[in-house]
């Protein structure tokens, strides 16, 4: 089933997230559910949080960018309870980066490319990986929601300025969206 986006504003995108047990109620649903609500939106990676729901699950595939990053062709994974360390060793590398639950922005953002992760996959087989280039940043946004985190929380400078007006317009509900969205309730609309 798709479900709605929760966008910029809800609080549940704010909300600490619960780790994940082998019991969590209807988990195989949730993970379908999520993966057939990212391809309806045409996204490449989604975390629990952007489909209301406070757990520490993210689903990424990244498939459709292999074209132009041949690594990432058939990369698709679950993570479950993703435990992400940083190689700081290396420069961080300012792309473009844009967010479901933000729509119509698109900045700039700085990000290590070289990253360790510790996940459980939805077996619950544990795995630990080293992680370089583009899916590195795409694990690391979607971690982000798990951490209560946005990808405009690491804009800087004046271009933070800039795009201020636009949030505070998805957060009062004021966006047209091409997929289903849930935005944030008007008690909590600033």
């Amino acid at each position: 089933m798709v479900l709605p986006i929760y966008l910029y504003g809800h609080p549940v995108l704010r909300t600490e997230t619960k780790t994940v047990t082998p019991d969590f109620p209807d988990l195989d649903k949730l993970i379908q559910n999520m993966k057939e609500t990212m391809y309806a939106t045409d996204g490449i990676g989604i975390a629990a949080p952007q489909v209301g729901v406070s757990a520490r699950l993210v689903y990424i595939d990244v498939d459709v960018l292999k074209d132009d990053l041949p690594e990432l062709a058939g990369v698709n994974i679950v993570l479950i309870n993703p435990e992400i360390t940083v190689d700081e060793s290396v420069e961080p590398v300012t792309r473009e980066e844009g967010c479901l639950s933000i729509p119509d922005i698109h900045e700039n953002v700085k990000r290590y490319e070289r990253i360790h992760i510790r996940y459980a996959d939805e077996n619950w087989v544990i795995h630990e990986k080293d992680i370089e280039g583009y899916l590195a940043r795409v694990i690391q946004h979607e971690c982000d929601h798990l951490n209560k985190t946005l990808f405009t929380d690491h804009v800087e400078g004046y271009r933070k300025v800039m795009i201020r007006n636009k949030l505070l317009n998805i957060a009062k509900g004021k966006i047209d969206c091409k997929y289903r969205v849930k935005t944030a309730p008007k008690l909590h609309r600033k």
